[in-house]
């Protein structure tokens, strides 16, 4: 008896070229070979319970939903990038001393106080930050509610922010 993923993986191989436009349409031709690659794995993981009845219309959200989320990660990494660069380089390329000094204690701050956030809240943090994961996909993970998840990153954001001003926990 076919399972979800290998049902999912022959209709991967059969819709490619239409996956490939829709995920080209979303997050960049650029970018659709490799978040093609990435749905394979992602599929791979599909369990048989409950089976899916509409296997095509699941696979192609899935591929809408991984485009998006490359497409959010991609945007939130250059939004990063060019804030870094600015506050690192300045307007006229090169930063002051005092700047790059204070920008290296406000770094050690916030990467002390990071290791420092309390779990669960560390956790939720890290996954939904560096790792990328979804907040109800954590919510899932975890077995909370989003509500409770977003709070979590909410109170880490704000530990953080309290840590590059200079402030203590605010808590």
């Amino acid at each position: 008896m076919p399972t979800n993923s290998t049902d999912l993986s022959s209709l991967l191989l059969t819709e490619r070229p239409t996956l490939m436009r829709l995920v080209g349409r979303i997050a960049g031709q650029e970018s659709a070979e490799d978040i093609t690659q990435k749905l394979w794995f992602k599929i791979q993981k599909v369990r048989d319970d409950p089976p899916i009845s509409n296997k095509r219309a699941y696979l192609f959200r899935l591929a809408a939903n991984e485009a998006r989320d490359y497409r959010k990660h991609e945007t939130r990494q250059r939004a990063l990038h060019t804030e870094a660069h600015f506050i690192l380089w300045e307007e006229e390329g090169t930063p002051s001393p005092e700047h790059g000094l204070l920008a290296a204690d406000a770094l050690r701050r916030v990467a002390d106080a990071a290791e420092l956030l309390p779990e669960p809240t560390k956790r939720i943090f890290h996954l939904n930050r560096f790792a990328d994961v979804p907040q109800r996909a954590i919510a899932a993970q975890l077995g909370l509610s989003s509500t409770t998840v977003e709070n979590h990153i909410k109170r880490a954001l704000r530990l953080l922010a309290a840590a590059r001003d200079g402030g203590g926990s605010h808590e």
